[in-house]
């Protein structure tokens, strides 16, 4: 064999080793549901509903599976900061995939937890994970209730809305 044709042979063996290894053996794309925007809409003004019929001047927040911002109201005369709570809320209960209030005990059962600072992230009840089956694909916060049992009573009440959506 030339050094020329040593020199080829060498060249696409290398070539070939390269692109195997830039491709992964099972590569293949996600495929996963996500909230629709008429959905979100309907979890947060079903939550906001439920809070105004009872006098509470509230904010909402739904966030998609990601933590995004999907739908925000700051209702008539709610307080400044609960517009800040109820997506802080809600990201805390996508991002853990539990309750807020959930992850609120546990950081008082477990106070080293508390080292952990995430931005975005708050310990108060008022937000519920929304789950497709077992998968998590967003979640609810409400702030501005006379408590958070009765922030979450609202989020759940938008959830409970598309119940049959989410089976």
């Amino acid at each position: 064999m030339s050094t020329m044709q040593l020199f080829r042979a060498k060249s696409i063996a290398a070539i070939s080793l390269a692109c195997a290894l830039a491709l992964p053996a099972n590569a293949q794309l996600l495929n996963q549901k996500s909230l629709s925007a008429t959905l979100a809409l309907t979890i947060a003004q079903t939550a906001y509903d439920a809070c105004t019929k009872q006098g509470y001047h509230v904010s909402v927040h739904v966030v998609g599976r990601e933590g995004e911002v999907l739908v925000a109201i700051r209702g008539d005369q709610a307080s400044p900061h609960t517009f800040e709570n109820s997506e802080r809320k809600a990201y805390t209960a996508r991002t853990f995939k539990k309750s807020s209030g959930e992850f609120a005990q546990q950081l008082k059962d477990n106070p080293t937890l508390s080292s952990v600072h995430l931005t975005g992230v708050i310990a108060a009840q008022g937000a519920l994970p929304i789950k497709l089956g077992e998968e998590v694909i967003g979640a609810i916060g409400v702030s501005g209730a006379p408590g958070g049992d009765k922030d979450e009573a609202c989020s759940k009440a938008g959830i409970d809305k598309v119940a049959a959506e989410l089976s």
